[in-house]
């Protein structure tokens, strides 16, 4: 007789029908407002469901305030990395942490409304899709600038990395067990998942809806990141710019060739005074393009050295629910055995 055994954490994470992944770093202000208005959402859903929510090294009390919520809503999960590793690296470890056959991906400023996660569900199993974005079509909240930006990012991005990524979808989206185990084995550093995803080739769908003012705190994308975010989308998905490099250094072979014809013609008329300034404005041009090549080349070169070291984006100090993850072996890289367990999460917090 063949004595089969079953992992108890295999039947827990069956269990969990929808996760939802929400980055957080100082947010210790939005929380009451973003837990007033989620948890009536999930329990409405009747589905059993999950809340990750990662605390990506907030300064302030984020990661004590989620610690204080699990004693009343035992559905939410509490992932504390051990330092600040962006908004892409905290969602990165929020869903390959995530159990649930759907895992949606949320921001704690609740600019994006989480009643349209019913609707995303529905969706995605009516239609029998993997991915469904949430896409903006009204940014009326934010400022002039801000949506003068974003729609010059999705303009470009559109046109250098293709039509397939959909334009004024952002971090707010529902992905299948089949996407998400999908990204998991890509080993893109840095992972910007609003191109990320669509790459895939998934099927999917879209859900619209209104853009919302930041309910506390203050914005995490201030335009360094924005540029930041920008570089990290054309560069890691494109090659446009070893592209642009190359024309401009064409440009200025030609540019180049005249000055030679200009300077031979000059010197047939007999009219040799010395020509300083077009000397100088070429040395200039020359001189420009060759930075403008050397730093793309080092953008490029930079990536590939991240890639060969192959170093982690994250890793999780805490997590209130470890003793399931490690043992299936998705909380890589985690604590190690025992640190993170529900106790020791909450005598570090000071609470017990």
């Amino acid at each position: 007789m063949i004595d089969v055994r079953h992992d108890p954490t295999d039947l827990i994470e069956s269990s969990v029908e929808l996760s939802v992944v929400i980055p957080m770093f100082n947010e210790e202000e939005a929380l009451p407002a973003l837990v007033e208005r989620l948890r009536p959402v999930l329990d409405g859903t009747g589905e059993v469901y999950e809340v990750v929510a990662v605390d990506d090294g907030s300064s302030d009390r984020t990661a004590e305030h989620l610690v204080d919520l699990r004693a009343t809503w035992p559905q939410l999960r509490v992932v504390r990395l051990r330092r600040n590793s962006g908004h892409q690296a905290a969602l990165t470890a929020g869903l390959h942490l995530a159990r649930g056959r759907y895992a949606a991906s949320l921001d704690a400023d609740l600019q994006d409304p989480p009643e349209k996660i019913p609707e995303m569900l529905a969706l995605a199993r009516s239609q029998h899709l993997d991915i469904v974005y949430g896409v903006r079509v009204n940014r009326s909240t934010d400022t002039g600038f801000k949506r003068r930006t974003a729609g010059a990012y999705y303009w470009l991005v559109r046109r250098l990395i293709g039509t397939h990524v959909p334009s004024q979808a952002g971090d707010f989206r529902l992905l299948s067990r089949n996407a998400l185990d999908a990204l998991k084995t890509l080993p893109d550093q840095p992972q910007v998942y609003r191109l990320l995803v669509p790459w895939l080739g998934f099927p999917s769908g879209e859900v619209t809806y209104h853009r919302d003012q930041r309910v506390a705190g203050h914005t995490k994308y201030p335009l360094r990141k924005m540029i930041l975010l920008a570089v990290d989308s054309i560069i890691g998905f494109s090659v446009a710019p070893l592209r642009l490099a190359t024309w401009l250094g064409v440009l200025a072979f030609f540019v180049c060739l005249g000055m030679l014809l200009y300077t031979l013609a000059v010197y047939a008329s007999g009219d040799t005074t010395p020509g300083w300034a077009s000397l100088i404005i070429t040395v200039l041009f020359i001189g420009a393009v060759q930075l403008i090549c050397l730093g793309v080349l080092g953008e490029y070169i930079g990536r590939i050295y991240t890639a060969v070291q192959k170093r982690p984006t994250y890793y999780v100090a805490e997590d209130t629910d470890t003793d399931h993850a490690s043992s299936r072996g998705i909380a890589w890289p985690g604590p190690r055995r025992g640190e993170g367990s529900p106790r020791n999460f909450l005598d570090s917090q000071g609470i017990l």
